[in-house]
């Protein structure tokens, strides 16, 4: 099983990291472009406060999101709030989540995200991880994907390889890291597609991130063009 301490401690290290960069922004660079198409950096900040009291949802059994519709409502409401605003946010949304998860439990329960998608309670500390990091990168105020913790590169490689695994529209392919590790993804049978690149790339390209595989070489065919997560 997933060491859930161990990734609620890096949840803290990753929240810390991003609150002291926020701070040192101002108000009109909250209301600049992020790298996420459409939403400025306030957008950014505005999600990750309502995922952390999504994630409390989840941890007490009732739906992650009143519905779609709502979760962007609350995004789009919160996204133009001054720095002080988005960090006291962010600041108590955090706090909110990781008291939930200091609660006994059972680590080992099925709970429900969303969309309908379910996960080990376990593994839910390692999503936030991943919702605070990753999204640290898409503010585009410095951090970067290779400025990423090794081991948070690794899993999260993991995870979107498995996740793109067995998907017909997407052909195998077999992935190597410049250090030596490798994963496949895609349909079933052989990779006939061999991605190579650094982690990072290759975690640009499997999360629709960065240069999305620019850093890449593909042999066995062209680098294929994979969903929107």
């Amino acid at each position: 099983m997933t060491d859930h301490v161990h990734d609620l401690r890096s949840v803290r290290e990753a929240t810390d990291r991003l609150l002291t960069a926020v701070a040192k922004l101002d108000n009109a660079a909250l209301a600049e472009e992020s790298h996420l198409p459409g939403w400025s950096r306030g957008h950014v900040l505005a999600h990750l406060a309502r995922n952390a009291d999504a994630l409390v949802n989840v941890f007490e059994g009732r739906p992650m999101y009143e519905s779609a519709g709502a979760r962007d409502a609350d995004i789009a409401r919160d996204a133009g709030r001054p720095l002080e605003e988005h960090l006291a946010d962010l600041r108590d949304s955090a706090a909110r989540f990781l008291a939930t998860t200091e609660r006994d439990q059972d680590w080992s329960r099925t709970v429900e995200l969303r969309n309908g998608i379910t996960d080990l309670a376990a593994n839910v500390p390692f999503r936030r991880w991943v919702e605070v990091d990753l999204h640290h990168v898409d503010l585009n105020i410095g951090y970067e994907l290779s400025d990423l913790p090794e081991e948070f590169t690794g899993r999260e490689i993991d995870f979107l390889a498995d996740r793109w695994s067995g998907r017909p529209e997407v052909p195998a392919v077999a992935l190597v890291a410049t250090d030596g590790r490798s994963w496949r993804t895609g349909s079933a049978g052989d990779p006939a597609v061999t991605v190579s690149g650094t982690p990072s790339g290759l975690l640009a390209w499997l999360a629709g991130r960065g240069d999305k595989g620019a850093s890449l070489s593909a042999t066995g065919g062209p680098l294929p063009e994979l969903p929107p997560l």
